[in-house]
């Protein structure tokens, strides 16, 4: 097998309800030494195609429409091609198109040439996303799979000839995935954790969008035990 992953950390701030957060991201790379997919960009895209080289990316894959990785997700897909025929196609949940319309929104109202701020309010991702979609790179399958919660289009994506599971910010080690502790929909992200957890083998490597990687044992282990969380975010 000729596919490996590779890892970019990155580290920003994140807006959120108002509030900044200092956050640190995970990016990986998969692929071979031809072709590569990048899976969540975020904060620094220079860093992210300098890991890239001068392999093709095949797609841009995001787990979520948060703005850190919509920040840096066109300047990843055009790898520096000058031809817009020539980017790489974006790839997003539906369920998060109000969070990318959001984001480019802002960026058009701060235009002052009306086609560019136009361009960027038509923007959409070249492929929508969906639960049991496959991307292939190298010679190995990325089956996504949505869990809502973290977000509505919140999604993560699992290669079984890797042995791995891309969780976004679903789910992170020890802990439900958030930005700085915050949580959207806890209860539903609670639920897609549990549902995609229990059928997949515990020694599969869980690789998060933030922090450390872990396994679907030790994560399953503790997933009951983060029903307090939810009922702490009730009582609020």
């Amino acid at each position: 097998m000729d596919a490996r992953i590779e890892q970019v950390v990155t580290s920003g701030k994140l807006t959120l309800d108002d509030t900044e957060y200092d956050v640190e991201n995970n990016t990986f790379i998969v692929g071979d030494d031809d072709e590569v997919i990048v899976i969540d960009p975020a904060y620094d895209a220079e860093a992210i195609l300098e890991k890239v080289g001068e392999r093709e990316v095949m797609a841009v894959l995001l787990t979520d429409g948060n703005e850190h990785h919509l920040a840096v997700a066109l300047e990843v897909a055009a790898a520096g091609e000058e031809d817009e025929d020539d980017w790489a196609p974006i790839a997003l949940h539906r369920a998060d198109r109000l969070l990318w319309r959001d984001y480019f929104g802002r960026l058009a109202k701060e235009e002052d040439d009306e086609d560019d701020a136009k361009a960027l309010r038509s923007l959409e991702p070249d492929i929508w996303l969906e639960d049991g979609g496959v991307f292939e790179i190298a010679d190995v399958a990325l089956e996504v799979m949505h869990t809502p919660g973290h977000t509505p289009g919140s999604m993560c994506v699992i290669s079984e000839q890797l042995g791995v599971l891309f969780a976004g910010d679903t789910l992170h080690r020890g802990r439900p995935g958030s930005i700085g502790g915050a949580y959207d929909d806890l209860r539903k992200q609670l639920n897609s954790i549990g549902a995609m957890l229990t059928p997949l083998p515990k020694d599969l490597r869980v690789l998060p969008g933030q922090g450390e990687e872990t396994t679907v044992g030790e994560e399953d282990a503790r997933w009951e035990t983060w029903g307090a969380l939810a009922r702490e975010g009730d009582d609020d």
